[in-house]
């Protein structure tokens, strides 16, 4: 994906996330690995109404060369593309929410990983989420623990594609824009069931049928 292409997937998963509610107001980010750096939407921007022209663009030292200023989470954002492409040398596209049920989760007395197993999908598409606690936002601090739980997880041999901020929202990551916007929607769609069935607390899946999703669809759990 060359940069203009690039420009104008952000802005397309922008609107996408906007139009049905993933994102509201000026809340969430989207960024893209380039060769030569980064590309960012711009601070206080609304993802539904995103111009490919003024995106913030970055160099590979993280300088803004162009567009409008650059949201301040570029630097959590570079921090798991580092960490992240140990794991998935691919990983090219990082995107942060403030999804309703997700962050809903956290507001009383979050666990370590936000979901158990509850779907297979859920296994197979998204993985482990760990819970950082909570940082105000852009916080280096948190930035610093989400780099550390990825290492942590994949050098344990369960990479994973997401991280869950306490009370802010969820960061995923992937190749592309479109890949990274599919892990949001699955974490998103089993934080909704999770809430739907708090009352019934459903049993995840159990170990053998975790280790058939392992062996079927090389699933990383």
């Amino acid at each position: 994906m060359n940069e203009n292409e690039a420009r104008e997937e952000i802005c397309r998963v922008g609107r996408s996330l906007f139009e049905r509610g993933y994102v509201h107001a000026t809340a969430g980010n989207i960024s893209v690995r380039l060769d030569d750096g980064f590309l960012i939407t711009p601070t206080d921007a609304c993802l539904g109404f995103l111009d490919p022209a003024r995106l913030a663009k970055l160099d590979a030292q993280g300088t803004q060369t162009s567009g409008d200023r650059a949201s301040k989470t570029i630097a959590l954002h570079t921090r798991i593309y580092t960490a992240a492409r140990k794991f998935d040398p691919g990983t090219a596209c990082v995107i942060h929410t403030h999804s309703t049920h997700c962050v809903a989760l956290t507001l009383n007395a979050p666990g370590a990983e936000l979901l158990p197993a509850l779907t297979p999908y859920f296994v197979m598409k998204v993985g482990h989420v760990p819970v950082i606690p909570y940082h105000r936002p852009g916080a280096p601090e948190a930035a610093e623990q989400v780099a550390q739980a990825i290492e942590r997880l994949g050098a344990a041999g369960t990479p994973i594609r997401a991280v869950m901020l306490t009370r802010l929202g969820p960061n995923v990551w992937h190749d592309t824009p479109a890949a990274a916007m599919s892990v949001l929607e699955e974490l998103e769609e089993t934080a909704r069931l999770q809430l739907l069935t708090a009352a019934s607390q459903p049993e995840p899946l159990d170990a053998a049928q975790i280790d058939e999703l392992r062996r079927t669809f090389g699933a990383r759990w």
